[in-house]
């Protein structure tokens, strides 16, 4: 029913009054808005829109130069409670993702159309509530828990995030103590619609803070994933697979004035997934996976850093289905001024399938950016980039099916304007 505009004046007056009269009573907390986000237009040698390129079967694609959609994640937290030394803090986050085509697109939760929205956090963490142990967090909710990533090609080799809930950061004295239950739901095709999704839960276990050497601290942790059955689902017979994951990073701080973090994962069955999380459906591939990283960033003169990223990666299936996965990138950056640098970005991926027979996947992408920073670093941000991306592969090699690449191509060439932000 139309509202008559006679009514719509003292209806806003009388919100008005509600308002100034509580304000009187309550406090309103403060808020803190933080999020990322990214967007841009690119368009493809030869016509089309910008094409995005990543080797087929790899994790992940170096990204300077190589991002196609607009991206974001908008979160809104709050300090509810603080008092002798006790806190409750709120968090959220949304995260909407669409394809950059036009003014309007309709996050409406189809994904078909490249457009959704996603709920990532809602949670509470609660601090100073134990007393043998002040200054853990008790937490609940849907939480980003404790991500590791390789920012040169956002790769979260060690990311469980999801619904969950522990406790984090008990001293031990030598080092801080997390424990956490986290779930992700999986889909087991093999039994009827009513038996499919799988509750995978993963149990973790870290020690963190772990001193080595001077400047240097290690972090240890164990992950254990398996599967509540339903009734239904233990009468249909349906046999989930339990999987184990140990991670081992070391962090060296003050490395050639930047950081380098060397990373040593190894896992079976229903954890071999690539950011960690649990997949224990009963279809799936049994095996185990090698996983080594060396990533970091170093200053090469006053003017000049480097981020840089080593990956070997190798999955042993028992349906021959495995993969080993191989990736090197650099990303040099020269600093004219404080707010302005040219940064340059190499990648190499290389991915050899498990068993004779099957064609290997290369791919080599270069970008050069024209940047404008708030600051001179590799981290600054927000940042605006001019670019522009060339990218060769072999016949397989480029698995982004796009209509601005025709089929048989080997190489691209890419121009585009990108802004990025985090705060």
């Amino acid at each position: 029913m139309k509202i008559q505009h006679r009514y719509t004046f003292p209806l806003v007056t009388l919100t008005a009054a509600i308002v100034t009269a509580a304000s009187g009573n309550v406090q309103a907390a403060d808020v803190d808005f933080h999020g990322y986000a990214r967007s841009g237009i690119g368009t493809t040698s030869g016509g089309g829109d910008q094409a995005c390129f990543q080797a087929a079967g790899a994790s992940a694609k170096y990204r300077l130069g190589n991002e196609c959609e607009t991206y974001a994640e908008l979160g809104l937290g709050s300090t509810l409670f603080e008092e002798e030394g006790k806190s409750f803090y709120f968090d959220s986050l949304v995260a909407y993702v669409n394809e950059q085509a036009n003014d309007f697109e309709s996050l409406d939760g189809d994904t078909s159309d490249g457009n959704t929205i996603a709920l990532r956090q809602v949670n509470v963490q609660a601090t100073g509530l134990v007393d043998a142990a002040p200054e853990a967090t008790i937490w609940a909710g849907k939480r980003f828990y404790q991500r590791h990533d390789i920012h040169m090609n956002d790769f979260y080799y060690w990311d469980l995030s999801g619904p969950g809930g522990g406790i984090e950061n008990i001293d031990l004295g030598i080092g801080k103590l997390s424990l956490a239950w986290l779930r992700n739901t999986s889909q087991d095709n093999e039994f009827p619609d009513s038996q499919q999704n799988l509750a995978n839960n993963t149990f973790d276990v870290r020690l963190a803070g772990l001193s080595t050497n001077p400047d240097g601290q290690l972090e240890l942790g164990y992950d254990y994933g398996s599967a509540t059955l339903t009734k239904a689902q233990d009468n249909a017979g349906v046999d989930p697979q339990s999987g184990h994951m140990l991670t081992l990073e070391h962090t060296q701080g003050n490395w050639l004035g930047g950081f380098n973090k060397a990373v040593v994962q190894v896992a079976n069955d229903g954890m071999i997934g690539s950011t960690g999380k649990s997949n224990t459906s009963s279809t799936g591939p049994q095996g185990e996976m090698l996983r080594l990283i060396d990533h970091g960033l170093v200053n090469l003169s006053p003017d000049i850093d480097m981020l840089y990223a080593l990956i070997y990666e190798d999955r042993d299936l028992d349906t021959g289905d495995g993969q080993t996965w191989m990736s090197a990138g650099i990303r040099p950056t020269y600093y004219w001024s404080e707010t302005q640098s040219t940064a340059l970005e190499l990648g190499y991926d290389r991915v050899k399938p498990q068993g004779s027979g099957k064609d290997t996947a290369n791919l080599a992408k270069l970008t050069i950016a024209q940047q404008w920073s708030a600051g001179r670093s590799a981290f600054a941000r927000p940042v605006l980039r001019a670019f522009a991306t060339y990218a060769h592969w072999n016949g397989n090699g480029y698995n982004a099916a796009s209509e601005s690449i025709e089929d048989g191509e080997s190489n691209g060439v890419t121009l585009g304007l990108q802004a990025e932000a985090w705060w």
